[in-house]
């Protein structure tokens, strides 16, 4: 007498199904492991002693999140407010300024830090606005677009700016800007304002959960499968 006997179709199903579920989980095992070094990369890159910026052009991804130290002056009469949240969610603006650096080695755009909103005009915090040759460090960051297309664009004509699209800034002040921001490093500024220190870098990595989420359901899958060919099985031998 068979004990077990699921039949030919729900083996078909369930067996597929099962060894599908069973990649996806493995493969968001690999994906942990791969996370789990992007993210001592990047921790290892943010704690390191700051390195001249180079020159000439840069790789943004070979130099996204090293810190550098820069040289030259600011000119805030182009300066720019990116729509930001910080100090416990407070509201505000990210001030980012071109800087054209010493040595005629070409403008950056630089993200001098934050200022909450009651600060975004700049008759709230005139002795920040810094002049004279600079010498300061921070942190480069990559350019991004807004993640959602339904997302509000960017407004040049009010100087609102949602996300950190480069080119567009690079457009509207009409000037050749080197392809990485700056965030500069918490430093001392007259009156406070910008506040530096900004950089924020948050990788999930749920994977783990991910991975038993998967393997819960394979097996899940075989259980059913298991117990639906025993009752099976019993119907039969009546």
């Amino acid at each position: 007498m068979k004990k077990f006997a699921p039949g030919f179709w729900p083996t078909v199903m369930t067996i597929p199904a099962v060894l599908i579920l069973l990649s996806l989980s493995f493969w968001q095992l690999n994906r942990y492991n791969w996370k789990v070094d992007l993210i001592d990369r990047l921790e290892s890159r943010l704690a390191e002693a700051a390195v001249p910026m180079p020159e000439g052009k840069i790789d943004p991804e070979e130099w996204a999140h090293r810190r550098v130290s820069i040289e030259g002056e600011f000119d805030h009469s182009q300066e720019i407010h990116l729509f930001s949240h910080a100090e416990k969610g407070r509201k505000g603006f990210q001030i980012i300024t071109p800087f054209t650096r010493s040595n005629g080695a070409g403008v950056l755009l630089v993200n001098r830090g934050f200022v909450p909103e009651d600060r975004k005009e700049v008759k709230y915090r005139k002795e920040g606005q810094i002049t004279g040759p600079q010498a300061l460090s921070g942190i480069i960051r990559k350019p991004w677009t807004k993640s959602y297309d339904f997302l509000p664009d960017n407004n040049a004509n009010t100087n609102v700016w949602l996300y950190g699209d480069l080119d567009q800034m690079a457009a509207h002040l009409n000037l050749e800007v080197a392809p990485v921001f700056v965030e500069l490093d918490d430093l001392p500024v007259p009156g406070r304002f910008p506040l530096g220190g900004q950089t924020r870098v948050s990788i999930p990595n749920n994977h783990i959960e991910y991975f038993f989420t998967w393997l819960s359901l394979a097996a899940a899958m075989m259980a059913i499968y298991g117990l639906y060919g025993i009752s099976k099985a019993k119907k039969n031998a009546q």
